[in-house]
């Protein structure tokens, strides 16, 4: 296997450092300004992460393509880490939003898109009721609120470095000395200890999920059906199944979050793979980028969390939020469900995704480095590890963090933008071809860097 010589690549990144600076001077500028205003000069902390000196400020965006102050343009691989997955500015939410905006844009009211919006998702997710959030964190903080109602247990099940958003329950990681859930590193002011809220347990272990569920404390299993924010990780033939039949076994109820893996088709896995949840959550892209999200339940639970509702006390149970369900976000999402968010998406972007990883992988194998790729839809990643990840303690094992930075700075300063914090792509509507293979060109010119 081919090492890489970390020698070079620190000076090779200091290189990169040296030229992000010579093109993005407005951001540096922008960044040194807000200083003044903004906590450590981004509106949301986690910019901070971004490879380079600074966030690159955006000016525009369209399609497969985005333009910063400085007017340098970029393919974008990372489309909002999914939030844009369906492409920046598509027309038909583009002019589904703007026409719409005129008209009012939240009542407190229903209107007859969330009616069209929930048969839709009802048809493509297989869950019979549908209510919708502004962001994907709050439908999976509803969910689980309403499955502890509902079960009348106190603990929830997730899995070691999953994502689902900004949620207290699951910003939490199994302890590698003592095999005890702890808040995650860099969690920050934990409302309690969160083992007394959840048990974390790795993906694809069977005994692991029976072990959790057994003492029948368990309200809910919250799971992405193939983890992605610690690295694309798929399950193991049949976990599926014995995820399904131990819930069943032990009264638990089964969420599926679909919020990054609507990748993987027009109904995200659960419809791709036959899955049956109680519950399901989706979010991101289904409003073209405004703040939307949507989640389900099997008719069954959907009786019974409405039973727990009392009437008068509806408006203060923890669940929804004076712009959930707002008429433009329900507007933009029927826009996007009918129009853009199609097969017709998916036919023409797996097939991409699928030459983006033939492309890495053989830069990969041309070098014999320990590396693999990985796909989910149109998903796509690469690792540095030689062997796919079985799940998230071995995905965070594999993380490099200074070879991370440095793959993403020299891809960015070659009008390339990945997705922060690890190696994935998205492709959308846009992308083409060509945009493919000059992914292929810049991924081996950066490693053969330093090589």
């Amino acid at each position: 296997m081919t090492e890489i010589n970390r020698e070079k690549l620190k000076a090779q990144y200091q290189k990169e450092m040296e030229l992000f600076e010579k093109k993005h001077k407005k951001s540096g500028e922008l960044y040194k300004k807000a200083q003044d205003s903004l906590l450590q000069g981004v509106p949301m902390n986690w910019m901070t992460k971004w490879a380079g000196s600074y966030p690159v400020f955006v000016a525009k965006a369209k399609g497969a393509h985005f333009q910063d102050v400085d007017g340098n343009d970029y393919l974008d691989f990372c489309l909002g880490d999914t939030g844009s997955m369906i492409g920046h500015a598509p027309e038909p939410a583009v002019k589904a939003i703007s026409e719409y905006a005129a008209q009012g844009t939240t009542f407190m009211l229903p209107t007859e898109d969330a009616v069209w919006n929930a048969e839709e998702l009802q048809r493509r997710f297989g869950m019979k009721y549908w209510q919708f959030a502004t962001s994907a964190t709050d439908a999976n903080r509803f969910v689980l609120r309403l499955a502890r109602e509902v079960t009348q247990r106190p603990k929830v099940v997730v899995y070691n470095w999953c994502y689902h958003g900004t949620v207290d329950e699951t910003v939490a990681i199994i302890d590698e000395t003592t095999g005890k859930t702890v808040a995650k590193p860099g969690s920050l002011g934990p409302q309690c200890d969160p083992a007394i809220t959840t048990k974390v347990i790795e993906w694809n272990d069977v005994q692991a999920l029976e072990d959790a569920l057994k003492d029948e404390d368990v309200a809910a299993v919250l799971a992405e059906p193939v983890m992605t924010n610690c690295g694309i990780v798929h399950p193991q033939p049949g976990y599926h199944e014995k995820l399904r039949e131990l819930t069943k076994k032990y009264g638990t109820l089964l969420i599926i979050d679909e919020t990054h893996t609507i990748c993987a088709g027009v109904g995200g896995c659960t419809k791709a793979y036959g899955l049956e949840p109680d519950m399901v959550v989706v979010g991101k892209t289904v409003a073209a980028g405004i703040p939307a999200a949507a989640y389900g339940f099997s008719a069954d639970l959907g009786a019974k969390a409405a039973a727990a509702i009392p009437p008068e006390l509806c408006d203060i149970g923890g669940i929804g939020g004076t712009l959930a369900a707002n008429a433009l976000s329900m507007h933009a999402m029927r826009a996007v469900l009918s129009e853009v968010l199609t097969e017709k998406f998916y036919d023409k972007n797996i097939p991409l995704a699928a030459r983006f990883n033939e492309g890495v992988q053989g830069v990969i194998d041309k070098y014999d480095l320990p590396w693999n790729t990985t796909q989910l839809g149109c998903r796509t990643e690469y690792w540095f590890r030689k062997e796919p990840a079985q799940n998230g303690g071995q995905a965070e094992a594999a993380v490099d963090f200074e070879l991370d930075q440095y793959m993403h700075l020299a891809s960015l300063n070659r009008g390339i933008l990945m997705t922060p914090f690890h190696n994935m792509a998205l492709i959308t509507a846009e992308t083409s071809q060509a945009d493919i293979d000059k992914h292929t060109a810049v991924f081996e010119e950066i490693v053969k860097n330093i090589l």
